[in-house]
C-alpha cells in the first residue's frame, strides 16, 4: 500500500469518526447539512459529498437509520434505539426525538386489520424558537 492510499484511508477514518461524533453529540436526527456543520468543527476537509458518502456507508453498516417525515427532507439518526417518535420545529426546521411511545392505535384499527408498525410526528416550535 502506497503512502497516498494510506493517507486517504486515514483521512476517511477521521472524517467518518467526526461524522459519527456529530450524530452522537447531537443526539437527535440530523440533516446532511447539520451533520456537515458539526463534523467540520472537528476535522478539516469534510464536504457535503463526504457526508452523503459516509451516511450511505453508515446506513449500510446499520449504524444510521433514515427518518422520513412528511413534507421535510430525510434526516438520519443513530440506529438501534428504542421505539420513539419525532418532533419537527416548523420555525428552525430541527428534528428532535420524543422518548417512548404513548400512541394507542389498537382501538382505532378496523376489525380484521393487523398492524405491523406506525409512525407519529409532532410539529410546532421548539424551546429555542418559542
Amino acid at each position: 500500500m502506497g503512502l497516498r492510499s494510506l493517507t486517504t484511508q486515514t483521512r476517511n477514518t477521521k472524517q467518518k469518526d467526526a461524522i459519527r461524533g456529530a450524530f452522537m453529540a447531537a443526539d437527535r436526527p440530523l440533516s446532511p447539512e447539520e451533520a456537515l456543520a458539526l463534523a467540520k468543527a472537528h476535522v478539516d476537509g469534510v464536504s457535503l459529498a463526504t457526508i452523503y458518502r459516509n451516511i450511505a456507508s453508515l446506513m449500510e453498516d446499520g449504524w444510521l437509520t433514515a427518518v422520513e417525515m412528511p413534507g421535510a427532507a430525510t434526516r438520519y439518526e443513530v440506529a438501534g434505539k428504542e421505539h420513539h417518535h419525532h418532533f419537527r420545529c416548523t420555525v428552525c426546521g430541527k428534528v428532535f426525538e420524543l422518548e417512548g411511545c404513548t400512541v394507542q392505535i389498537s382501538r382505532n384499527v378496523p376489525k380484521g386489520f393487523h398492524v405491523t408498525g406506525h409512525e407519529f410526528f409532532l410539529f410546532g416550535s421548539c424551546e429555542s424558537c418559542s
